[in-house]
């Protein structure tokens, strides 16, 4: 049996996160990705910690099941690879500023040109249109743009950054969904697709009870800290331990069991508490009531007491403890994989499951132009014209 998108394959220009990640996720699923990076350095994150012998982490992370090859697109006969690998390939997938693979003679038109089903996606900071499409887009100034940035944080302070590349990885989702759907479309004989994906855009769209509440009242969104927009509660609490637990209890039978576990089943009749929209309405005199009693005890305890009871909760973990956590171990979310350079690694598996041939690391991020001469060669090109094109910098070829 094979993978879902086994006998595909995708072409990658790009570097950082938004783009290797869609590609990876493409790659875990079966297709062949082809990487197509810049001589010398390659994809920007190669250069950036931790190293282990020399390898970037952050690089593996973003990268595994994928075929390297280094062509300088700047010269003609590296375009001419490139053109020749898009007709025989599915999808191109690019993270580049808007114009960038157009000034190179790459953009969707000349592309597609040479493979009309081909599925060429695009993904950049504002679009490729649009009056700052030309902007550089990067994850920070995406969250600030969107609006995300404005609705993080305590109401009193500066807004906060998300711990996570919010932008990035929305923008890749939604990138991966939108190949995904090209490539059916191509499949069906329904020709191929021009995608553009916006950074910008993705982080609007995953803001669905923001939008939706200014869209249709015309109140801005604030930040509200560990508030959440209707539900109380909903937020973190300190525990006696110098811990921090998480608890949504809003629905009225979690609210209830909440309360019993607290010692606190007498204020269930409390007018101000004893149905969802009350408690939302006074949602600092139920905090003030119930943050003293949680303080008192430790967070594994009252997660082992709430979670008895149904109730949704978890203590806010670090990720020593994400990764010691027997529910992450028994389902094998990290796994093994043998680099050439960097020996034996820990890595995360893709949390897809499937019951069949589903995606897995088959093999570790690739060296820099480790795949050049065996693509070239599935071209058709002999060992007489791939040692051309590396004497004159056309190809790089890795080890």
């Amino acid at each position: 049996m094979a993978k879902p998108l086994a006998g595909l394959r995708i072409l990658e220009v790009g570097n950082l996160i938004a783009g290797p990640f869609c590609g990876m996720l493409l790659a875990d699923m079966g297709a062949d990705l082809i990487k197509v990076e810049r001589p010398k350095a390659g994809d920007y994150t190669r250069g950036m910690p931790p190293f282990i012998n020399g390898e970037s982490a952050s690089f593996a992370a973003l990268n595994r099941n994928k075929r390297s090859i280094v062509i300088d697109l700047k010269q003609s006969q590296g375009r001419d690879i490139l053109l020749a690998l898009a007709a025989k390939s599915d999808g191109l997938l690019e993270n580049n500023r808007p114009g960038a693979m157009e000034a190179l003679g790459l953009g969707a038109e000349a592309i597609r040109a040479v493979n009309p089903d081909l599925v060429y996606t695009s993904v950049s900071g504002f679009g490729q249109t649009g009056p700052k499409h030309r902007r550089a887009g990067v994850n920070l100034t995406m969250e600030a743009f969107s609006g995300a940035l404005h609705v993080t944080g305590d109401p009193d302070d500066m807004p906060m950054r998300p711990g996570l590349q919010t932008a990035d990885m929305f923008g890749a989702l939604f990138a991966t969904y939108a190949m995904l759907s090209g490539l059916i479309s191509a499949l069906r004989h329904q020709g191929g697709r021009t995608v553009d994906v916006a950074l910008a855009e993705a982080s609007i769209a995953v803001a669905a009870w923001e939008t939706a509440g200014y869209l249709a009242t015309g109140e801005v969104p604030q930040r509200l800290g560990h508030k959440h927009r209707t539900n109380a509660p909903y937020r973190l609490f300190a525990t006696a331990d110098d811990r921090h637990i998480a608890v949504t209890a809003a629905r009225q039978n979690f609210f209830e069991e909440f309360m019993r576990v607290l010692g606190l089943e007498d204020h269930l009749t409390d007018p101000r508490f004893s149905t969802y929209l009350a408690r939302k309405e006074n949602e600092d005199a139920l905090i003030d009531l119930v943050s003293p009693v949680i303080a008192t005890w430790n967070a594994d305890e009252l997660e082992e007491a709430w979670a008895a009871r149904g109730i949704p909760c978890s203590p806010v973990n670090d990720y020593a403890q994400v990764f010691a956590d027997p529910q992450i171990v028994d389902r094998g979310m990290v796994v093994e994989v043998d680099h050439p350079r960097a020996g034996r690694q820990k890595a995360l598996r893709n949390p897809v499951v499937m019951d069949r041939d589903g995606p897995d690391v088959a093999r570790p991020a690739p060296l820099l132009g480790q795949h050049s001469a065996e693509i070239l060669g599935e071209l058709g090109f002999d060992q007489a014209r791939i040692g051309k094109l590396a004497a004159n910098g056309t190809v790089i070829l890795g080890e």
